[in-house]
């Protein structure tokens, strides 16, 4: 008797929260959801990051928060907003084909249904109108023929053009001009731009005015976030290279005359310099696993430091 074993495949242990996750939020099912939320997780972060970040590293701009209260409330009026106008546009509709197919059918039902009931019996096979945008401001059909939405889309073409070059081969549904299926979202499109991926909706007819908005929104607050970034760059590089090319830290620069150390070296000497180029060497290539530890100078090497720089000095690199 052989008894064959069953190997199953061994589970990862991100399977149970990812299955009850699915179990609570049944539209994450769908790999393609999953994945748009993920990049609409990323984009938000990003933001918060990038401004969280500014307000952390700059105190001049929590100084001028606190005397000028309206800049950052404008700043942060932006962000909020061009993060609204994110999700608005990615939850909204650009406009599908068969959503236009229904609606314009549903309305042609309700309006001969409404002047049906509104004439005689003797009337009842009279006419109707249904507006619809193209060559011709409506149709007048009489009789029972209930105009369909082939019989609309045909109108938007050039007579004697073949029904096989605007039905979409994907969605079987006739495409008025300007309309084209989308593979990512599976769905023919009115007025089709693009898909975005950021975004993970199709822009078309009915959300592009809202996504132009959000590349305005957003290219606004990009543009002041990078002003605000290079402001405070401007104002601490300068005191950042002084520091690299002096061979002085933050600390000595700052407490220079509480330091005992310092105490008797004059304030234009720098003890700790060996020179511009060999100071930014050892910052810019010095090992970090090696401990370097500096002696203070000599009274004659201070003083030798503390000697007005002349034309030969110069010529033979003093401060280099």
């Amino acid at each position: 008797m052989t008894i064959v074993g069953i190997c199953r495949p061994m589970r990862s242990p991100w399977d149970q929260p990812m299955e009850c996750c699915l179990r609570f939020f049944p539209c994450l099912i769908d790999p393609a959801r999953r994945s748009a939320l993920c990049v609409k997780l990323v984009l938000v972060t990003v933001h918060l990051v990038y401004i969280g970040v500014l307000f952390l590293i700059d105190g001049d701009l929590i100084e001028k928060t606190e005397k000028e209260p309206m800049y950052t409330a404008c700043y942060l009026l932006l962000f909020f907003v061009t993060l609204i106008q994110y999700f608005v546009t990615s939850i909204s509709s650009p406009g599908y084909v068969l959503d236009a197919m229904m609606t314009t059918e549903r309305n042609v039902l309700y309006r001969k249904t409404s002047e049906a009931s509104n004439l005689p019996a003797s009337s009842k096979n009279g006419s109707f109108v249904v507006a619809f945008e193209g060559t011709q401001a409506g149709k007048n059909i009489s009789g029972n023929n209930t105009p369909t939405w082939s019989k609309l889309v045909a109108d938007l073409y050039p007579m004697g053009t073949t029904i096989r070059t605007w039905t979409c081969s994907y969605c079987n549904v006739e495409q008025p001009p300007r309309s084209k299926h989308c593979h990512d979202c599976d769905k023919c499109v009115l007025q089709f731009d693009h898909h975005c991926v950021w975004l993970g909706n199709c822009i078309g007819q009915g959300n592009h005015c809202r996504f132009w908005w959000y590349l305005c929104e957003e290219t606004a607050l990009c543009l002041w976030t990078g002003i605000l970034y290079i402001s405070y760059l401007k104002d601490h590089i300068k005191s950042a290279c002084y520091l690299i090319l002096t061979n002085q830290t933050t600390y000595e620069l700052v407490r220079r005359r509480r330091i005992p150390y310092l105490r008797g070296i004059p304030e234009r000497v720098h003890p700790f310099s060996k020179g511009v180029s060999r100071n930014v060497y050892n910052f810019c290539c010095g090992s970090s696993s090696v401990y370097n530890m500096e002696r203070l100078p000599t009274p004659q090497e201070t003083e030798e430091k503390s000697r007005p720089y002349t034309c030969l000095d110069v010529v033979s690199c003093r401060c280099c």
